[in-house]
Order: structure tokens, then sequence, then C-alpha cells
């Protein structure tokens, strides 16, 4: 990216009257860099800040990046946490019946719906609501976490306030997500009602509930948990467009203010939190993966 952000607070002093050497200085001391070290010298005290959890100064906002990110990390996870699991539980829901009714005109509509939708960016998908669901028809805000009257606490008026606001990216997530779930979700169960203990259990004469709940759905949905705990991280990346259009004051939403204004420091500690979600959901789902699945701990024994 282009630009750099001593040059810029650097201008905004000699705006104001300072010299160069005053103003070069007084950046230097609010960023934190001191280019008289040795550069390994930068590093490590860079390093022994970030595991303090401070991570710098923003140019362009003049506050802690960490209490920027205090504030926005709330917002974000719970649209996320909400959204993926609606979703997850839509597109299995989904899934399941269409592999009970492959074939049927209901389950190539789905299917069709399921994989347009998962191809179109959600950043579409998002104005479009945006522009028929809050602007034409006003059924839902277009902006922001809550009302702007309304006062923030734990309070009925509130809570309702930031739902309603909450409604349209998270209808935006589940309508661009719950295909890929729907389609794994048949998939699997298609593939496991031909084994040979779903046979078996029909055979014996089973109720359908039974070998559908415990025979089938168990084992199907066995691969999707890998893939959710994995989607929580990726999804975190993903925030960036959405909260950008409904003006949602997460994690994505500085990240995309952060590269307007070159604002360097909260950019990279935008990066960084999203990078550790990433990992952490990839190491979470591999732990998980081998706790649900027996067929993975017998063979590792």
């Amino acid at each position: 990216m282009p630009g750099n952000p001593i040059d810029t607070l650097i201008q905004e002093y000699l705006m104001e009257g300072y010299s160069y050497r005053e103003a070069l200085t007084a950046v230097h001391s609010i960023i934190g860099y001191m280019p008289d070290q040795p550069l390994h010298i930068q590093y490590i005290d860079y390093w022994k800040a970030l595991l303090r959890g401070d991570l710098g100064r923003s140019v362009s906002l003049a506050t802690s990046v960490a209490q920027i990110l205090g504030f926005a990390i709330p917002w974000t996870v719970f649209i996320v946490s909400i959204s993926l699991l609606l979703s997850f539980a839509l597109g299995v829901a989904l899934g399941v019946y269409a592999a009970y009714r492959r074939g049927s005109l209901f389950d190539h509509s789905i299917s069709v719906f399921a994989s347009i939708s998962r191809s179109i960016p959600p950043y579409i998908i998002g104005v479009v609501f945006v522009v028929f669901l809050a602007v034409q028809l006003r059924l839902f805000p277009a902006y922001g976490p809550y009302g702007g009257g309304v006062t923030p606490g734990f309070t009925l008026q509130f809570i309702g306030s930031v739902l309603y606001h909450a409604a349209l990216p998270v209808i935006t997530y589940i309508v661009t997500t719950f295909g890929g779930w729907m389609l794994a979700m048949k998939s699997n169960t298609v593939s496991v009602l031909g084994e040979y203990y779903v046979v078996a259990a029909k055979a014996r004469g089973l109720p359908d509930r039974r070998i559908s709940l415990t025979y089938v759905g168990r084992n199907a949905i066995l691969p999707l948990f890998t893939r959710f705990a994995i989607s929580i991280g990726y999804m975190f990346g993903g925030v960036v467009f959405v909260e950008t259009i409904f003006s949602y004051p997460g994690i994505g939403s500085y990240l995309s203010y952060a590269l307007r204004v070159r604002d360097w420091t909260l950019m990279t500690g935008c990066f960084l939190l999203i990078t550790i979600a990433v990992v952490v959901s990839n190491f979470v789902a591999d732990l998980l993966y081998s706790r649900l699945d027996p067929r993975i701990r017998f063979s590792a024994k």
C-alpha cells in the first residue's frame, strides 16, 4: 500500500507551525519509533510490547490500537457467531432433507439456489439488501449497531435495537454461506445412506427416525465440524466488506477505515487479530475432530 503514516503526521504538525525537526521528534514519540536504536533491538522491543498487549497507537484516531480492537471485537464476534450458527443449522437441515428427497423438485431447486448464493460475493448481497430492504421498503435499518436514541446497557430496548440492526448483516452472511453447508451435508448424507450399516439397520426394522438421527445424521455431520471450526477464523477476515457496507463497528469496518486513511498501526493490529483467529480455529478444528470421530482415535492408537 503506497504512503507513509509518518509523513502524514509530519505534514499535520508542519501545518500547525512546528519545524520539521520538532514534528519528526513528536511523531517518533507518538508511535514509539526509535531510529537511533539498532534494528534487532527495535524488533525485540516490538515483540515485548506485543506480548504485553501493546499494539501501538493509531495515527489517525489518536488512541491505542488495543483499545480500538477491544471495542470492535465484541461486535464482530456477535455478528460472526450468530451468522455462522444459523447458517450451519439451516444448511444441515436442508442438506439432510434434500438427501432424503434426492431427485425431487425440492432437491433440484434448493441445490441450484445454494450453488448460486454461495458463488455471489457477500458485499453484492449486502448492497442489494440495503437498497431494497432498508432504503426502499424500510424494513430494516441500513447502518449502525443500534438506534441513535438508544442508551447502551442491559435493557430490553437496547438488546432489541441491537438485534434489529444486526438483522441485515446476519441475513447477508446466511444467504451467502448456508449453501456450502447444505451441499456438503447433502453429499455426506447420500454417501452415508449407501453404507452397509444403514442397510443393515433398515433390514432390522429400526424406526426411520432412529436411523436418520443415530446412523445417518451423526456420521454425515462429523466432517462438517472441522469445517465449522475453521470457518470461525475465516469469517473474521470476511467481515471487511459486510461491516463496511452496514457501517457496523467491528474489526472489518476498522480495517477498511485503516486502509482508506493509511493507518499502518491500526491495519497491522487488525491483520494480526484476524491471523490469530484463523490459526486458533484451525487448531481447535483438529482437536475437535479427533475427539468427535472415534475412527480417528482408534486409528491413532
